[in-house]
């Protein structure tokens, strides 16, 4: 089984990569597979609501969100880094966000669904939690059982070495590590069992202005 996990800092070796390496060595000692996928530092524009992955199951814009599109479906699990900026997630992951699961959405594929998915959050001090929620809410909306840790998914630190300084949060994010792993194996043991997943029905869009 294999796990992503997604800098959405602009650093790439800062205090959200450190966040995410607590987590990746916990998803090794449990027997999974981890790679750091970095949103780099290059404009991930907005999504512009065009449609065109509808036809693709790509976006028309070229960046890190079709190179990780091409990576996903051999996840198993995913999880989202981001620093906190003015009390959310950082305006380059947000868009990266936007954009892959409304590609996943628009072009009908099922990467994402029934896949554990988790936050995490970087801050100097405040502003973690806004962030936490703002990132969960696209999980919860592709049907990805959202994991959880022993405290909100969180770090402090203003740099990477102040981060190894905050023993909590580290702590949190071994305990995210191991129970990202505990679902992973449930899942796979549910599937070998002959647990089937859930019936799906035809989606159904209601506006709320009716012509």
């Amino acid at each position: 089984m294999k796990v992503i996990l997604v800098n959405g800092s602009p650093h790439e070796k800062g205090c959200t990569y450190t966040a995410l390496k607590e987590v990746a060595s916990a998803l090794e000692q449990e027997g999974i597979e981890t790679d750091i996928f970095w949103i780099g530092t290059k404009a991930i524009a907005g999504c512009i609501a065009c449609h065109g992955c509808a036809k693709t199951g790509r976006c028309v814009f070229h960046d890190k969100v079709n190179e990780f599109l091409e990576l996903a479906p051999v996840y198993d699990g995913y999880i989202f880094g981001s620093p906190v900026h003015w009390a959310a997630a950082g305006g380059a992951i947000t868009s990266f966000m936007d954009r892959v699961f409304y590609t996943a959405v628009c072009s009908g594929q099922k990467t994402f669904y029934l896949k554990p998915a988790a936050a995490v959050v970087s801050a100097r001090r405040a502003g973690t939690t806004a962030a936490f929620e703002q990132l969960n809410k696209y999980f919860m909306l592709m049907q990805m059982p959202v994991v959880a840790s022993q405290y909100w998914n969180m770090v402090h630190g203003v740099n990477a070495e102040e981060v190894k300084q905050d023993l909590e949060g580290l702590q949190t994010m071994r305990t995210l590590g191991r129970n990202m792993a505990f679902l992973l194996r449930c899942k796979e043991a549910g599937l070998q069992a002959g647990v089937a997943l859930p019936q799906q029905e035809t989606p159904v869009f209601t506006n709320f202005i009716r012509s």
